[in-house]
């Protein structure tokens, strides 16, 4: 087993992240995260905002965006809370996301990718 990159962006923390990926679309998606426990846990976002993940943010261990940049709310709040936040990530994999171990890695400056366990 490996990993494999799957996106590129922008990192809002100097730092790397592991743990399972969990797609949120809803606010009933962010309950459940919460109820299943957020440790451990990389949401997979659509915008930049940071309400709907406001009760989860200091418990998981990073963040994936695909919209915002460095100055989008939710790149600034993971950046005080020390998390790993993938701003503006282009995702290039076709399968689901749900589940799959990931990690998020700091690159330098202001780059980041994001890599999943191939079984």
């Amino acid at each position: 087993m490996s990993y494999k990159k799957i996106a590129e962006g922008m990192i809002s923390c100097e730092k790397n992240a592991e743990g399972q990926l969990v797609v949120i679309k809803t606010v009933q998606d962010v309950v459940s995260l919460l109820k299943s426990g957020p440790q451990g846990k990389i949401p997979v976002v659509q915008d930049a905002g940071t309400t709907t993940l406001a009760p989860v943010l200091s418990r998981v261990s990073g963040v994936v965006c695909l919209s915002g940049g460095l100055g989008a709310h939710l790149a600034i709040v993971t950046r005080e809370f020390g998390i790993p936040g993938l701003m503006g990530a282009e995702i290039r994999y076709n399968g689901e996301l749900n589940g799959k171990k990931a990690k998020i890695i700091a690159l330098g400056g202001s780059k980041g990718e994001l890599h999943i366990l191939e079984e």
